[in-house]
């Protein structure tokens, strides 16, 4: 889902129209090397967002991410712009800001605070807002059992955050407090939206045009603000270490966001879309694994946190 700190990019994808293998038949291995792989990108987003903060700042690492982005897949939105019905642009709009835009800077305030092994447990939250959403805004039906997945999401959260700490003080300024998360809380929210939208407005055009085209609105904003109201240019110039943290920054950009959404849609054609949705419960443990790699403190209260928040994820899955 998404996980990724990037994006409507990765979590929003419109599915593909190849299906998958009939669910009598094994999945290919090529599948799982997708989904391993799919995995480490995602989970390794936070740790690239931790590196990037050591020099730049939350608003100067969120207009960055957003801009790289949106230069990289400017040829696609310029080859599926006039595809689009302007009548569907306001959504676009709307899906890229939410889902998008305030994303990028909401994890890059919160992991100034919060260790990146725990963003990218709460990042699974994505799922329980994502059904919440569809529930209250878009007609959804909830049943009685995913009504219980989302409780146990946001009870794993209060145990993750009110519990376990920001873990430890290997985090950029040195100094941790859990109560940051509720920065990805609010992320994740505006996940749930854009996974919504999306679904329900651009059923049947393809990702990359989708993902394109929201970053073409959203992008030009986020590069005039990165160039006329930060610093970022003066600590290219000036600041040592400042290119090797942009470098962090622009791989995450580029694989969270165009490399990521491709393989997740080869993913689905390979496999099933339930097979796809397991990458959710493997990008929890990928980030905390490069977070203790980096000497970030993992207790007990965050495994389980980690626990009641992988368990939601895995009731609203399987919740008919």
């Amino acid at each position: 889902m998404n996980s990724s700190p990037a994006p409507a990019a990765a979590v929003a994808p419109s599915s593909p129209t190849v299906a998958g293998p009939p669910p009598h038949q094994p999945t290919p291995l090529m599948a799982w090397v997708l989904l391993i792989v799919l995995a480490s990108i995602w989970g390794t987003s936070f740790i690239l967002m931790k590196k990037g903060l050591v020099v730049f700042s939350a608003l100067e690492l969120g207009a960055t991410r957003v801009t790289v982005a949106a230069l990289l897949l400017l040829p696609f939105a310029l080859r599926h712009v006039r595809r689009v019905e302007r009548s569907r642009f306001k959504w676009l709009l709307l899906s890229g800001v939410v889902g998008t835009l305030i994303p990028a800077f909401l994890f890059a305030y919160a992991e100034t605070k919060l260790a990146s092994g725990l963003a990218g447990v709460l990042n699974a939250l994505t799922v329980v807002f994502t059904l919440l959403v569809g529930a209250v805004f878009f007609g959804q039906r909830i049943t009685w059992l995913r009504a219980l997945g989302i409780a146990a999401g946001l009870l794993g959260t209060v145990v993750l955050m009110g519990l376990g700490g920001s873990g430890g003080d290997a985090t950029p300024s040195g100094q941790g407090n859990a109560w940051y998360g509720l920065y990805i809380v609010l992320a994740t929210l505006g996940y749930g939206f854009s996974v919504n939208i999306i679904k329900h407005h651009f059923h049947g055009i393809p990702s990359v045009a989708v993902t394109g085209l929201l970053l073409l609105l959203i992008g030009g904003p986020a590069a005039a603000y990165l160039l006329l109201g930060t610093d970022f240019i003066h600590k290219l110039q000036h600041v040592p270490g400042a290119w090797t943290a942009f470098g962090y920054i622009a791989l995450l950009a580029t694989m969270s966001t165009a490399v990521a959404m491709v393989l997740f849609n080869q993913l689905i054609q390979q496999s099933t879309a339930l097979f796809a949705a397991s990458n959710t419960y493997l990008v929890p443990i990928m980030a905390l694994a490069w977070g203790l790699l980096d000497g970030e403190v993992i207790n007990g209260w965050h495994l389980l946190g980690m626990g009641i928040i992988l368990l939601s994820v895995f009731i609203i899955n399987r919740a008919k």
